[in-house]
């Protein structure tokens, strides 16, 4: 006992301070028999398999239609602007749905919700290439987006609970099988078409069988409820600053970081609905454009490592908010100049460029004291941020229908970098929200 003590105390130690956090937050599992020993080690190796399996289809939906948006589009009459609305489609799914997840967790358990969403994600990548028309083809992707918003918000939770002491390298393994599974479908999709007789249907079709795979480690599950209910509500608070809640609104800092997080989200989903037409359009064929968006998001794999390391390191973040930026106008300009001539470096370009997502993250676990503080301005900074990045992608799709080009497109993307580097920089500072918010 002495030494599993000696063990808890050096593994805390090791851990960041927002690892730490996370850690105390969470309740400490119970005291178990050896038989009951057993079976919640089996039962945590399912948790494994299950996290890894659902973050593998947290994006093939959407990276796998970016691939094949002309065939989409030629096959279901679909506009510039109805395409534009559909990469729009993802983060108004993660804005509206997955405020439901918290509410779904504590009704259901968590493990249940997210063995309900990758169910949707399969049902809804089945369901869409065969509807036969735009309306039925939004509907079912938005039920694939469904799946994928409550389970990307409960992922956390169930690490939280399952792995209190183990936050950080359970959230890189997860966080490197998203990676993963958004640069597969991106590089894949293209030649799995072409090798099940170029039909743009089966090739998206086919990453449905991943996602009805990822349900199966969570019905052993399914009645796994009652300690992790704890972790979707707020943190209990021991002190009247933490029980007071904050007028989040009311922070500076809260804003920067919600439209830092809201600019860089639009940077993601133009890049992973448009970049490989932009590149199909330059001349690029369509297999080659599939793998430079792969290029672009498998970035995420080792930076995602890097930079919440270096960032906790820094007493302000803002420089590394303007070397990401700085790579995003380089890349951008490489669109515009040379699409084709550079593809490789400006595919590289931007996936270090849309490593601000981890950066935000990051960021939000820093700019707050208390565990309750956290929460409160992840769920701010997360719903106004994709609330802001609606609009986006939107705009590149009317822009490109009505100049027939992607002149206006590019320069709308370089110029909300702009901003993105202004807001992001502020939201690095070193102070925290519980100093600017009246309670």
């Amino acid at each position: 006992m002495a030494s599993e003590e000696i063990r808890t105390v050096e593994t805390r130690t090791a851990m960041s301070p927002t690892e730490r956090g996370a850690a105390a937050a969470a309740p400490n599992p119970p005291e178990t028999t050896p038989g009951a020993g057993r079976t919640r080690a089996w039962a945590t190796r399912l948790v494994v398999v299950g996290i890894m399996l659902s973050a593998l289809n947290l994006r093939p939906a959407i990276t796998s239609l970016g691939a094949l948006l002309e065939e989409v589009r030629d096959g279901l009459g679909m506009s510039g602007s109805v395409a534009g609305l559909l990469t729009s489609v993802p983060p108004l799914c993660f804005a509206v749905f997955g405020v439901m997840a918290p509410r779904l967790a504590r009704r259901f358990g968590p493990a249940a919700v997210v063995c309900a969403g990758m169910a949707a994600i399969a049902t809804g990548l089945v369901i869409r290439p065969y509807v036969g028309n735009t309306a039925g083809f939004l509907a079912a992707s938005a039920l694939a987006l469904m799946g994928i918003a409550v389970s990307n918000v409960l992922m956390p939770v169930i690490v939280k609970r399952w792995f209190p002491d183990r936050v950080g390298s359970m959230t890189g393994l997860y966080s490197m099988a998203l990676a993963a599974g958004t640069s597969l479908a991106a590089a894949l999709t293209v030649p799995l078409t072409d090798a099940m007789g170029g039909n743009w249907k089966s090739g998206l079709v086919v990453w449905a069988t991943i996602a009805a795979a990822a349900v199966l480690p969570w019905l052993p599950l399914l009645r796994d409820r009652g300690p992790a209910d704890a972790l979707v509500q707020e943190p209990a608070a021991d002190t009247a600053e933490q029980q007071a809640p904050l007028r989040i609104t009311r922070s500076r800092t809260a804003w920067s970081l919600a439209v830092f997080f809201g600019l860089q989200a639009t940077a993601a989903y133009i890049t992973m609905g448009w970049m490989p037409q932009i590149f199909r359009d330059a001349g690029v064929p369509a297999g080659t454009a599939g793998v430079l968006l792969a290029v672009t998001m498998v970035m995420g794999v080792p930076l995602a490592f890097v930079i919440p390391r270096v960032a906790t390191r820094l007493p302000h973040q803002g420089p590394i908010v303007l070397v990401l930026g700085v790579c995003g106008l380089a890349g951008y300009a490489g669109l515009y100049l040379a699409p084709s001539g550079g593809a490789w470096a400006w595919a590289l370009l931007l996936g270090v460029s849309n490593c601000a997502f981890p950066l935000a993250l990051t960021m939000v676990g820093m700019r707050a004291r208390s565990g309750a503080g956290v929460a409160q301005l992840s769920a701010f900074a997360q719903s106004t941020g994709y609330l802001i990045s609606i609009p986006g992608p939107l705009l590149v799709g009317v822009l490109y229908q009505q100049s027939g080009g992607w002149g206006l497109p590019i320069a709308l993307m370089a110029a909300l970098m702009v901003p993105q580097m202004v807001v992001g920089f502020i939201a690095g500072r070193d102070r925290t929200v519980e100093d600017e918010a009246t309670r």
